[in-house]
């Protein structure tokens, strides 16, 4: 650790995430207020205190040799899997076991573990970047992806466990992995969506049975559609090894991806509770339950309507004084801001997310290290998709998720992993020539 390693510090990604911890303690200041004019949470002094112990430690990482990350990433993961598997099996908060509680804080041990993924993937990915057998590295990939998310899945933080699918996706892609790979859980992934929402829509919305739609549901038919398929795909597989041609391959393949995605689908909708299939319903129609599941999307879609252009204003917006927004601090943070900020307010914080990710993908350039460029680019996919998620979910374009906006929503747990992940961009930008 050198101190005049500070003067080589990325001060053009840093500067983005200090503004967007300042916007983050602004507004979750202005959630608190009531429409009296009375501050009813203190939350933003807490937030005041995470975002300079983030900034720390943040500092702390760029100052420290990000190849100490690769030697200790099997032990950080693992370690970083404890608290997981701990608040899985004895804790239970508001019927999730999320929450890690130290005292009157709760650390949400999900936050961490995505760092520790990348760190681990980055790892292997890099390791075996001359490696020939393909579908190997893809398939332990996966499961050092898969091992976390099936935790998180059964907590349950569906919103947590779609950024790890990201940032698989995103690190194996730029990690040279066969695109035909990345192709099977984007098509599986989407596959998946339609086979569980279109269910939801015949039911909720259409209100009326469609017999092709209804195949979806009987349990007896959907037996028989995997049975025969996996019967064809083992016919085009033997075909495959027996006389090597292309098209035996290619219908293993489509195969594979509607089964998994049958299967997946099926099983979603025993699994899932009501409440994350309401989410699915109102994402497709909010008035459909306008006071209820709904509710949230309407208030923040008007919330991000009223600001306009302008905005109305800093501590002058009437959705969050009113207490109209559920979860203002934290998941909706965004309407918050949009409303007493406007389209420029939302067009800036746009900007400074575009100007981060920018900087990361520069570094991922630049630096001659293959473990410290898929570090670059998990995270750039991680910071990505909790953008895009949020932004989305809070304009009712994306499903409510629970995603936090990062850097901006209220949460020390949320905080702390991306100012970790920022500290490893930092360490690596100083040492990008190194190797």
């Amino acid at each position: 650790m050198k101190l005049n390693d500070i003067l080589k510090i990325d001060y053009l990604l840093l500067l983005p995430v200090m503004v967007l911890l300042i916007i983050g303690i602004l507004f979750i200041y202005s959630s608190g207020i009531t429409s009296d004019g009375v501050q009813v949470s203190n939350e933003y002094i807490r937030q005041i205190i995470w975002s300079a112990i983030g900034l720390i430690i943040a500092l702390v990482i760029a100052l420290t040799n990000y190849r100490l990350f690769y030697n200790l990433s099997v032990y950080i993961y693992l370690v970083s899997l404890l608290p997981l598997i701990y608040t899985l099996l004895f804790v239970r908060i508001t019927h999730a076991a999320r929450w890690l509680r130290i005292g009157s804080f709760g650390i949400q041990a999900s936050e961490f573990v995505k760092i520790s993924v990348i760190i681990l993937l980055a790892r292997f990915l890099a390791d075996t970047d001359r490696n020939k057998d393909a579908f190997q590295r893809f398939m332990v990939s996966c499961i050092i992806v898969m091992i976390p998310m099936l935790i998180v899945v059964i907590q349950p933080d569906l919103g947590t466990a779609l950024v790890f699918i990201a940032i698989l996706m995103i690190m194996t892609f730029m990690a040279g992995v066969a695109m035909r790979y990345v192709a099977f859980m984007i098509l599986s992934i989407a596959f998946t969506g339609i086979f569980l929402v279109l269910p939801l829509w015949q039911s909720y919305i259409q209100k009326k049975s469609i017999p092709l739609l209804a195949l979806l549901t009987n349990p007896k038919i959907i037996f028989l559609v995997l049975l025969f398929l996996m019967v064809i795909a083992a016919i085009a597989l033997f075909g495959y090894i027996k006389f090597k041609r292309k098209y035996f391959y290619w219908i293993v393949y489509a195969s594979a991806i509607i089964v998994f995605s049958l299967g997946v689908s099926f099983a979603g909708r025993i699994v899932l509770k009501e409440y994350q299939i309401m989410r699915l319903i109102v994402f497709i129609d909010p008035n459909i339950d306008p006071r209820g599941a709904g509710w949230n999307i309407i208030q923040s879609v008007t919330a991000i309507g009223a600001g306009g252009f302008m905005g109305r204003g800093y501590l002058q917006g009437t959705q969050s004084h009113y207490r109209f927004l559920p979860e203002q601090s934290t998941d909706f943070i965004f309407s918050i801001f949009s409303e007493e900020a406007g389209f420029l307010g939302g067009l800036v914080v746009f900007l400074l997310f575009l100007l981060i990710i920018t900087r990361l993908l520069a570094t991922m350039k630049i630096t001659t290290d293959p473990f410290a460029k898929y570090v670059c680019a998990g995270l750039a996919g991680m910071y990505g998709f909790h953008f895009m998620i949020n932004v989305g979910m809070t304009m009712g374009i994306m499903p409510i998720t629970g995603i936090p906006l990062i850097f901006v929503s209220y949460g020390g747990s949320a905080v702390f992993s991306g100012m970790i992940g920022i500290g490893l961009v930092l360490s690596i930008f100083i040492r990008r020539y190194n190797r």
